[in-house]
């Protein structure tokens, strides 16, 4: 019986014809230089951050006049076809990202006057809030969804080299290693991510998007080829309370219902990790004689001082408690680097169970996520044996594009090591995954730490900063007793005790 049940850990289930994965921004940018040129009726896209500059297919070199901008060739579709219904919705960011990012997208506006590109600024969340979906949608044939904004920072290989002069910014310098992952679906699926366009586009601008007919054609990069056929998939979300509407929390309960359906591992990618709930549900999982191995790969070191300050320092006592509770030592954390020794960002939102279940989207597994920041993100249980062997192939691709390996020499290593883990430490002689430990961190750091500033789980906890310590644990513990007495989904435990307030 599939976990991924609409109304609970998920808003629907749709088929799709085919389901691709992209690893890292070449090919998620490659796939959109084809795609976007394709389209007949409809451009969706859903964004934290957009920049108009950013170069799909860079090469070096920086002009004022480069074909493959985005905004570019948005523009030039908008001529080409008047009727084509272009629309961009942006989180309105506030002040100080806006400052981060040259004020793109807010100075993006004017990139597009006087053409029927759409683009608009969306500050309909709470205060403290943003929204952090990223999607597109074209003829609501092709839909794409994960981690990845389209912005002048964001390209990048699986080689992560140190010196890529295609990693160029308009300002000439060149931006650090970026590791992303989006999944790209078609059919009933794709459909279904621009019914949530549509959804945020009316819940921002009170209008309605009358939703097109099929369009002509295939949109379907044709260099992509699809990893599973015949394949359902769900779409869950994370929406705040915001008005009239509830917390949706589609996300968050997914998320513990995936940890608690592992058997054999429990593979993570993520730009964070601060979440005591699902460090706990992670832990009950350690604690087990016979459970699932859980491998964490993330960023170092975040870039931003604030997420340093924030982020860096709660992970530190997640990794504490996951430490704690490895008495059979299952538990691998890892931060990749160059071969140099440069920071890596991890930026993808990734988790695989087993050979089963993916999940790709924009959701990190902090606070934030599960119930204060809009989120989306595509999940399916591979049935069948042909596509679970390619749910494996995917997870060992991941795994191994860090330290130069196959998918394939990830997948021997597993089979002559008996784990991921262990594959792992057998290739990684050169060390491009390095060991992520606890920190020291200073009297302030601890504060931070221990009230999870900056990282609310919901709106009424956003207020209540000094209680947030007291509610994170309670719900801890509210699960690890219901896991104890043999209730390990525990999605509504958790959720319980964040959304009521104690």
């Amino acid at each position: 019986m599939s976990i991924l049940t609409p109304g609970e850990t998920c808003w629907r289930r749709e088929h799709a014809h085919r389901a691709a994965f992209l690893i890292d921004n070449e090919a998620y940018f490659n796939a959109l230089a084809e795609i976007l040129p394709n389209a007949r009726r409809s451009i969706y896209l859903l964004g934290w951050g957009f920049d108009p500059r950013t170069r799909l297919t860079p090469d070096g070199f920086d002009g004022p006049d480069d074909p493959d901008e985005i905004g570019r060739i948005l523009v030039e579709l908008s001529r080409r076809r008047p009727d084509l219904d272009i629309r961009l919705l942006i989180w309105k960011s506030a002040l100080p990202i806006s400052a981060s990012q040259n004020f793109f997208p807010h100075r993006a506006k004017a990139w597009f006057h006087g053409t029927t590109v759409q683009l608009r600024l969306d500050e309909s969340v709470p205060f403290g809030a943003c929204h952090h979906q990223k999607a597109l949608v074209v003829d609501d044939a092709v839909a794409i969804c994960g981690g990845g904004d389209i912005c002048v920072d964001r390209w990048d290989t699986p080689g992560h080299l140190d010196d890529d002069r295609r990693r160029i910014m308009p300002d000439q310098e060149c931006h650090a290693p970026r590791h992303e992952v989006m999944m790209m679906v078609d059919g009933a699926a794709a459909s279904a991510m621009g019914d949530l366009f549509r959804m945020r586009w009316r819940r921002s601008a009170d209008e309605v998007v009358p939703k097109a007919a099929p369009g002509p054609g295939d949109p379907w990069p044709s260099r992509v080829p699809a990893h599973l056929l015949d394949v359902e998939v769900a779409i869950a979300r994370t929406e705040p309370a915001w008005q009239r509407e509830k917390t949706t929390d589609e996300i968050r309960r997914l998320t513990l219902a995936s940890i608690a359906e592992a058997r054999d591992v429990i593979y993570l990618e993520n730009q964070y990790f601060t979440s005591p709930i699902y460090a706990e549900a992670l832990a009950a999982r350690l604690a087990e004689p016979e459970g699932p191995e859980v491998v964490l790969i993330s960023t170092g070191k975040c870039p931003s001082w604030f997420d340093q300050l924030t982020m860096d320092r709660a992970r530190t006592n997640m990794l504490w408690r996951l430490q704690a509770a490895d008495v059979f030592g299952r538990f691998y954390a890892y931060y990749p680097v160059t071969a140099s020794g440069e920071y890596v960002i991890v930026h993808s939102k990734v988790t695989v169970i087993d050979d089963r279940i993916v999940r790709v989207g924009s959701a990190n597994l902090n606070n934030r996520s599960g119930g204060f920041d809009t989120e989306c993100e595509m999940a399916l249980d591979a049935q069948g044996e042909s596509s679970r062997r390619n749910v494996a192939a995917f997870r060992d691709r991941l795994v191994g594009h860090f330290m130069g390996y196959t998918g394939e020499a990830v997948a021997k290593a597993r089979r002559e090591r008996g784990g991921l883990g262990a594959a792992i430490e057998a290739l990684n002689r050169e060390g491009r995954l390095r060991r992520l430990g606890p920190q020291d961190m200073t009297t302030l750091g601890k504060i931070i730490a221990a009230f999870h500033i900056g990282d609310p789980a919901d709106v009424a906890d956003s207020w209540r900063v000094f209680r947030r310590r007291e509610r994170l644990y309670d719900a801890a513990r509210r699960l690890a007793l219901a896991i104890a007495q043999g209730r390990p989904y525990a999605a509504e435990e958790s959720s319980k005790s964040i959304t009521s307030g104690r």
